[in-house]
């Protein structure tokens, strides 16, 4: 995971976890990532690398399901059945589909047609009615909706309409100053793993000015929504500093990093110790399928028994 991932999802994550209010299920989407190329050695290590930075955040097994999505074949299933209620015009319009094919004109498959199907049964086969996301995904929240009401009309069913659930500081910028921080985006992101080197020359390549002073740049703005994030304390006085055209951009960039490192250094010191752990890691993967199965088992048994299939 990058810093926006953790920042924007992983901290909610952990405020819902820590109210008890909450059954929550945090699923490492893996089947998702197959509807657009990518590398297949890569995979496997990549998701074993989130679960373990999960609980290096500070997620607890005990509390929450921690799931790969593979591990639940009943998601497949209730998805294709889901997909008995939509059309794919439907899908088609999608914004979230179009700006795919465009990335990947030569990858237009039936997969990532029915990828909100899939993120739909996600939701659904767990009834839940709140999912922690950024507001990007609406549209998809939006599928979901129509499907569980489509389901529960025509069936008889029982789905929730799922909606967002927003966390605090959802939306992290890209280093670029353009869009969100993302993997997908190259020098946009910071590592949770990278050293204060890393950070350090990451923050210091963000595009600010010449000369403080005046209306700010994409980057700027970005570089001020990290200070307000790292260093809330002195935000003001940089933006004191700017205004008054005195500001040293190299100054407030490496205050930021060193701010980013001290958020950074507990969770990299569990993470080390947790990454040597194969027993545990395999043993909370385990546990969170054997617990997310008896769950999904039921919801498709009660599908098939609404649509007639039992």
């Amino acid at each position: 995971m990058h810093l926006g991932n953790y920042l924007g999802a992983v901290k909610g994550f952990l405020e819902l976890e820590k109210t008890g209010k909450y059954e929550t299920v945090y699923c490492v989407v893996d089947v998702h990532s197959i509807t657009t190329p990518y590398d297949k050695n890569a995979l496997a290590k990549n998701k074993r690398e989130i679960i373990i930075d999960y609980l290096a955040a500070g997620l607890d097994p005990k509390k929450s399901i921690i799931i790969y999505q593979s591990d639940i074949p009943e998601h497949i299933e209730l998805a294709f059945y889901f997909s008995t209620v939509e059309t794919i015009a439907r899908m088609m319009h999608l914004p979230t589909y179009k700006e795919k094919v465009k990335q990947h004109p030569n990858a237009n498959t039936m997969a990532l047609l029915n990828y909100p199907i899939l993120m739909a049964a996600d939701i659904l086969i767990y009834k839940a009615g709140l999912v922690p996301v950024g507001i990007d995904q609406e549209p998809h929240l939006e599928v979901a909706r129509e499907i569980a009401r489509k389901m529960n009309q025509q069936y008889g069913t029982n789905f929730p309409e799922p909606v967002r659930f927003a966390t605090k500081g959802e939306y992290i910028p890209s280093l670029t100053g353009e869009g969100k921080m993302s993997k997908t985006v190259a020098n946009s992101f910071i590592n949770l793993t990278d050293s204060l080197e890393e950070i350090r020359k990451k923050i210091r390549s963000v595009p600010t000015a010449t000369t403080a002073g005046g209306e700010m740049s994409p980057g700027l703005k970005s570089l001020f929504t990290f200070a307000n994030l790292f260093l809330p304390a002195v935000t003001d006085r940089y933006k004191k500093e700017y205004n008054d055209g005195t500001l040293q951009f190299v100054k407030i960039k490496d205050a930021i990093a060193e701010a980013i490192l001290a958020e950074l250094k507990p969770f990299q010191e569990r993470r080390a110790k947790i990454a040597t752990d194969k027993k545990y890691v395999d043993g909370v993967i385990r546990d969170g399928a054997d617990r997310a199965r008896k769950i999904a088992r039921e919801t498709v048994r009660e599908v098939k028994e609404k649509m007639g299939l039992i």
